[in-house]
């Protein structure tokens, strides 16, 4: 009793636990062997614990402390104890019972027995969130500064890549654009024709808001009110805005936000826009986050106004552009054209490439692709001018060398420095005969009637401006047959160039495009365009041309086939017995392969050996008074072969006794510009 009496604090005394108590203050005695922790009622106020819920655990304490802080400080007496220390300290948080966070600081002494073991810990808790209230504010603000730097440069990044319209409202409704945002929903409205246009929308329950994709900027929903006072206006209960805005009222309840941030996009002093940024879980705005709104509209506003600028000048440039190609193809007659043309689509670049289809005198046509140097509307202009030049000396029925000299001319006198190259051809096509020249261009690609493709050895000159600036307008000419159902391919170097690869590789692929493509030139044109177009990228502007011979079958009781080989091809002939062969079978006359097969290789070879050119083979019924095959080799010369009578000892100049011997009857007619050597047999009637 006496010590009692003597602990007891005197009338008027405050005791040290009171002190405690009073300063937010407790303290504590851990048992470390019996594994127990005492508090005094000061220490179960700072870990706002109840005396009859507490069971005088470590564990049973540190129900209050988060994970993440209870490792800290576990660490920190851990440290201490197996370390040999005397002293601890730490900040923990202490999650009170009415949902706050309470700062908190504990400090300790351990009390070791003489051999050094650690027996028990005294100590004291205190509430430390006065003290670190200023550094908590500290903390969050630069947390948030740092979070505004980083949504504001990862915001710019994202739209400086943009070009188009298009592209700002990708990059804000994209993948992680809302993220980089810091909101849950986003609107975005241009102004236009006095209307506010909703041209992106992104957001969980937002797309009931493309309803009133239009509307009339009256002030009567708070984006338009926004944009025509040019005055930002941030909303923490959308449900409010009912009563001011009527037409809103429908929406508010189907959408799943509670917050908003509607913001003008001003650039230039002038509204051009209007962004909202909608919230699902938001009390207040507070300063810094509408500074940042601010921010972010002026970023989207500057990039939008960028945007709109290059569309208005993409768009003034591809009509400049269109409206120098030709508005309509005149049809023809024994084949089908079909024409495209694809514009880049990177950049404020503008192509001068060209095609054009021209109606000759005696029902030829003259084709033409080209492209003047330089991707501007420089470049678009002279184009045009250079193909109404160009057809101009096409029509006049000057042959094509002519037409390419004079074009040279025309575009060396301009007051410009560009260059053109171009590949122009002259097709008759109830011969077949064309007749083409090249200026530094592509020259075609024919697809035969047997799915082969080849590239005919175009020989070429200058391009056009430069030969005549080097007085060098020679312009030779190739003289090519497109046999009936063979297609002929002329582009510009936009479908056949891949950045990074040499123009052979994209040539081989057009070559295998076509030769895998749909026999209609217009499905072909697209076809091509699907596969080379799309598969290169769209860095450059790309001319196509196709046209097709109408394929020549022959009836049903008179066919006929058709068959080019080239000079240059030692597979031609091999393909030809081939098809004459395959031929004879489907007509029902296996038995006169052997004789025709032999008499079409010696007329092949004679026209392939002593013609400057390649030949056309023709076999067909002739159906009346008697059933025969007629077969043809037409090429371009216009000497006529002689029979002859070689000697024993001779190694040539049998070939047309061969043919002699083995037909019926044959001759040798003119041509327009060479002749054709047929031979007949008479073929049995198929039972």
């Amino acid at each position: 009793m006496a010590a009692a009496e003597h602990d007891a604090p005197g009338p008027g005394v405050t005791s040290a636990s009171d002190r405690l108590a009073l300063n937010g203050m407790g303290s504590f005695e851990w048992d470390l062997r019996a594994g127990t922790v005492d508090l005094d009622p000061a220490a179960m106020g700072v870990f706002d614990l109840e005396p009859e819920v507490f069971d005088h655990t470590p564990e049973g304490l540190g129900v209050r402390i988060p994970a993440d802080d209870s490792a800290r400080l576990r660490d920190a007496i851990l440290a201490a104890l197996e370390g040999g220390g005397h002293t601890y300290g730490s900040y923990f948080t202490v999650q009170r019972r009415d949902g706050h966070d309470q700062w908190t600081h504990t400090q300790g002494r351990v009390l070791r027995d003489p051999d050094g073991r650690a027996r028990r810990i005294v100590g004291i808790v205190r509430d430390a969130t006065a003290e670190l209230a200023h550094a908590t504010l500290l903390r969050k603000l630069e947390s948030a500064r740092a979070q505004q730097a980083t949504i504001v440069q990862r915001t710019t990044e994202a739209l400086s890549r943009a070009v188009t319209v298009d592209d700002v409202t990708a990059a804000l409704t994209g993948a992680g654009a809302l993220e980089r945002l810091g909101a849950d929903g986003l609107a975005l409205g241009l102004v236009e024709n006095g209307a506010m246009k909703i041209i992106a929308l992104s957001g969980e329950s937002l797309e009931i808001l493309s309803e009133r994709k239009f509307t009339r900027l009256d002030g009567s929903l708070p984006l338009s009110q926004t944009v025509l006072t040019r005055k930002a206006r941030f909303v923490t209960d959308l449900g409010a805005l009912a009563a001011e805005f009527p037409l809103l009222a429908s929406y508010l309840g189907r959408i799943k936000f509670n917050a908003a941030a509607y913001l003008p996009l001003i650039a230039q002093a002038q509204a051009i826009g209007g962004l909202v940024l909608f919230y699902r879980r938001r009390s207040e705005f507070s300063p810094e986050e509408r500074n940042l709104s601010l921010g972010l509209a002026g970023i989207v506003a500057q990039s939008l106004q960028r945007a709109l600028l290059f569309d208005q000048e993409r768009e003034f440039a591809t009509g400049l552009q269109a409206a120098m190609l030709p508005r309509r193809i005149p049809e023809i007659t024994g084949g089908e054209i079909a024409v495209r043309y694809h514009s880049a689509w990177s950049g404020r670049e503008v192509g001068g490439d060209w095609y054009d289809v021209i109606a000759l005198p005696r029902d030829r046509v003259g084709i033409v692709v080209g492209d003047v140097q330089g991707h501007d509307t420089h470049a678009a202009a002279i184009m045009g001018q250079l193909r109404i030049a160009l057809r101009a000396y096409a029509g006049e029925g000057h042959p094509p060398s002519t037409v390419l000299a004079r074009a040279s001319r025309f575009l060396a006198e301009l007051d410009t420095e560009r260059f053109a190259t171009c590949t122009y051809a002259q097709v008759d096509l109830e011969t077949g005969g064309v007749r083409a020249v090249r200026a530094g261009h592509l020259g075609p690609l024919i697809r035969h009637t047997d799915g082969r493709t080849g590239w005919p050895n175009l020989r070429g000159g200058l391009p056009l401006g430069l030969a005549s600036v080097f007085e060098q307008e020679d312009f030779p000419e190739t003289r090519l047959d497109l046999v009936p159902g063979e297609t002929l391919v002329l582009c510009t170097d936009g479908l056949v160039e891949e950045p990074g690869t040499t123009i052979t590789t994209g040539m081989d692929a057009l070559a295998h495009a076509v030769r895998t493509g749909p026999q209609e030139s217009g499905a072909l044109a697209d076809h091509l365009l699907d596969r080379l177009w799309e598969r290169w990228g769209s860095g450059d502007d790309v001319a196509l041309l196709v046209l097709r011979r109408a394929p020549d079958p022959g009836t049903h009781r008179a066919p006929r086939i058709h068959q080019y080989v080239h000079q240059a091809d030692p597979e031609g002939l091999s393909e030809a017995r081939y098809a004459l062969r395959q031929a004879l079978r489907d007509w029902g006359v296996p038995s006169l392969a052997d004789d025709v097969e032999l008499a079409a290789g010696e007329l092949l070879v004679n026209a392939l050996l002593h013609t400057d050119g390649g030949a056309v083979l023709t076999m067909e019924v002739l159906p009346e008074p008697v059933r025969r095959i007629r077969l043809w080799v037409k090429d371009r010369s216009s000497v006529w072969p002689r029979r002859r009578s070689p000697g024993e000892a001779a190694t040539t100049g049998r070939g047309l006794l061969l043919v002699d011997a083995l037909a019926t009857h044959w001759g040798v007619e003119s041509r327009g510009d060479g002749k054709a050597v047929w031979c007949e047999f008479d073929a049995p009637v198929p039972m």
